[in-house]
């Protein structure tokens, strides 16, 4: 009976350390695609520290790396929000998909090597160069943009299955929509790209108003290359830096970035459409006075720092930016709140109704 006991327990425990090694391997599977970005964004950390305009580097906002911090927020929260719906179809050691599966986790560092090392950054300038793209040294960023939500895609394609692609369409689709901005920018320098350039007046216009509103005194300098500059003094007579708004200056890019990402997330969370609608046209406001109040703010900051370039243009690339991003990246937890505290602020009234009933039966 002993003997019994014991291999039943021998049994059980075998079965136990079989089920926790399944679920590890599994966890661990379901974060395999953003490791195999992670490695490579450090990488290119590392290869480029610094952030000035004109240079490839990664921490900029604009023409830079930083915003792969965001589609990393942007796809972990799309695992979180799908969990349960999500299933592993890399379950075989020794099959197509699965050898698939590992080329694709490592395509991302090898075109990090390749571009870096082995000169295909070069040819990709070089190629932008002969074709008279004015901002031809970018070119190669714009390209890791495309090239890494192809991966990103085909990672995601061999992992789940091309039925569960839409559930990681906002962070796939928005390092392409990254790489499509970056394009039109070096195509169509300086707000020359007059689709995205029309609504750049109205911005800077409510933008030197909030900075009279401040206490500012604002000078038109005219338009020049279809972009309104303008200078501000404040109360000491100090001037700040005469500033040239171009598209990407004015938060266009947040408010198509703002219309992406809304519009994937509202299509997956289950609320009714003028729900969805009224979500979209507040936060859509919200992101485009959040664009005025990081321009304004771009004048203040340059007032002592005028004759600095360096000094105003790290917050330019860097910090003002944030302002949107910041919004952009909490929106959709606040809408989650939201629909959270409302389904707890009804939940006490069906109650009571239900009560009533009860009492009137």
């Amino acid at each position: 009976m002993k003997n019994i006991l014991q291999t039943i327990r021998r049994e059980v425990t075998n079965i136990v350390r079989t089920i926790r090694r399944n679920i590890t391997v599994n966890l661990l599977i379901k974060f395999l695609p953003f490791f195999s970005f992670i490695v490579p964004f450090i990488t290119l950390y590392f290869l480029y520290p610094k952030s000035f305009e004109g240079d490839p580097t990664w921490e900029g906002y604009w023409q830079g790396r930083f915003l792969y911090l965001f589609f990393l927020w942007l796809a972990f929260l799309e695992l979180i929000l799908n969990w349960e719906k999500l299933t592993n179809k890399i379950n075989r050691l020794k099959s197509i998909r699965t050898i698939g599966f590992t080329v694709a986790l490592l395509l991302p560092m090898i075109y990090v090597i390749a571009g870096n090392f082995w000169g295909m950054n070069t040819i990709i300038a070089n190629i932008a160069m002969s074709n008279n793209i004015p901002h031809a040294n970018l070119m190669p960023l714009a390209s890791e943009y495309f090239v890494f939500s192809i991966f990103f895609t085909f990672t995601i394609l061999l992992m789940y299955g091309i039925n569960h692609l839409g559930e990681f369409s906002i962070s796939g689709l928005f390092l392409g929509l990254i790489g499509i901005l970056y394009t039109i920018d070096n195509l169509y320098p300086t707000g020359q790209f007059t689709p995205f350039q029309i609504l750049v007046p109205t911005t800077a216009s409510l933008a030197a108003n909030l900075l009279r509103f401040m206490g500012y005194q604002t000078h038109w300098i005219g338009v020049s290359g279809g972009m309104p500059t303008f200078q501000i003094w404040d109360s000491l007579g100090r001037p700040s830096a005469a500033f040239s708004i171009a598209w990407p200056c004015a938060g266009i890019e947040s408010l198509l970035l703002y219309t992406v990402t809304i519009l994937l997330f509202l299509k997956k969370f289950v609320v009714s459409w003028w729900q969805k609608t009224a979500y979209f046209i507040v936060g859509a406001i919200i992101t485009y006075f959040i664009n005025i109040l990081r321009i304004a703010t771009i004048f203040i900051v340059s007032i002592p720092y005028w004759s600095t370039t360096s000094a105003w243009l790290q917050f330019h690339n860097i910090y003002g930016p944030l302002y949107s991003i910041t919004w952009i990246t909490s929106y959709p937890l606040i809408i989650i709140g939201i629909q959270a505290a409302w389904r707890v602020i009804r939940k006490p009234r069906k109650l009571k109704g239900n009560l009533s009933n009860a009492e009137i039966s």
